[in-house]
């Protein structure tokens, strides 16, 4: 947030801390979901059309979509802005036009330039009611931007370098404990199974060498 209009009192600064815990969350989630939907529309069928109908490379296709969305957003939220704000504010040029525009939708915020703060601004309710659409179709293109970026084929190898990647050693190790232990199991219910088996066998007595020998002699 920037700008002049701040909370002076205790009631006022208690109320903007619970404002803000609640509605900073929830402004995030409907900037999220509005994205997941337009990015459908506005970069996934639009890419698989080029493909599936012209036959040509997604990835090429992604990239060419990419650069040309990034064109049309900073055009359109950057640069024309840019000028109209020059126009607008009598001590803007367009360099500190450009300038807020970005500190804006890049959600830094620093609250050096404020606009409709002078004092022979006409419409000044409608020109700041306009500025807030401004700033949140802006943050929205912004992040349909990003994400289109981010579904780069090439930019999601670059992100696989900064992954942590898992110890097949340290896996491997787990896993034979794991055999381990289980064949131990195994080979224990086995000798248990035996010994059981073993207990209830019918005990059968064996006849002695002698007696087998004095039946031989009779």
């Amino acid at each position: 947030g920037y700008g002049h209009t701040v909370p002076l009192s205790d009631g006022g600064k208690a109320f903007c801390i619970i404002y803000s815990a609640i509605g900073i969350p929830f402004t995030l989630l409907f900037l999220t979901a509005v994205v997941q939907r337009i990015i459908v529309y506005v970069t996934r069928r639009p890419v698989l059309y080029f493909h599936i109908r012209w036959g040509f490379s997604k990835q090429v296709v992604a990239i060419i979509h990419a650069i040309v969305l990034g064109f049309i957003t900073v055009s359109c939220f950057f640069l024309i802005p840019a000028a109209i704000f020059s126009v607008l504010e009598d001590d803007w040029n367009f360099l500190e036009s450009f300038y807020f525009c970005f500190i804006s939708l890049s959600t830094i915020g620093l609250g050096d330039y404020v606009p409709g703060e002078g004092y022979n601004q006409k419409f000044r309710e409608l020109y700041k009611i306009g500025i807030t659409c401004y700033l949140l179709l802006g943050l929205i293109a912004m992040l349909v931007v990003l994400e289109t970026f981010c579904e780069l084929h090439e930019l999601k190898k670059f992100r696989k370098l900064f992954y942590v990647k898992k110890d097949k050693e340290e896996d491997q190790v787990h896993i034979m404990e794991h055999d381990q232990l289980s064949f131990s199991s195994i080979s224990d219910q086995a000798a248990s199974m035996k010994d059981d088996q073993k207990a209830n066998e019918p005990f059968v007595t064996s006849q002695s060498p002698t007696s087998n020998d004095s039946s031989l002699n009779n």
